[in-house]
């Protein structure tokens, strides 16, 4: 069993729209998945920052909440959400996600692509 140790570390400016930077550490590469999970990553915003509002298409995302607060939008209905809170955006449903506490909000994204 292999031990992944480096990790990609990418850094997005206002993605989907959403203020500020998006830390995104992907911890797994997706091509050991053969084409079934589109990220896997451990995800942090900054206190102000955010995800905009996305649509998902061919694909679910869940979000698992590590750490921070946060305010979740699930089609339009806004949600608190803390640590240990999960998150499920079904395909063709849409999400966003806005820190709104004082510490980093860090969560475990993981995106997993419809059967072909």
């Amino acid at each position: 069993m292999p031990i992944f140790k480096e990790k990609n570390t990418m850094i997005t400016e206002n993605r989907f729209g959403g203020n500020g930077s998006v830390v995104t550490t992907h911890v797994l590469d997706e091509e050991l998945y053969n084409g079934q999970i589109k990220l896997y990553s451990m995800t942090t915003l900054k206190p102000g920052c955010s995800i905009g509002f996305h649509k998902h298409e061919g694909n679910t995302e869940t979000y698992f909440i590590l750490a921070g607060k946060g305010e979740y939008n699930d089609n339009g209905t806004l949600t608190e959400v803390t640590a240990n809170d999960t998150t499920f955006t079904a395909d063709g449903e849409g999400h966003g996600l806005a820190n709104i506490g004082t510490e980093d909000l860090v969560f475990m994204a993981l995106i997993v692509n419809n059967p072909k």
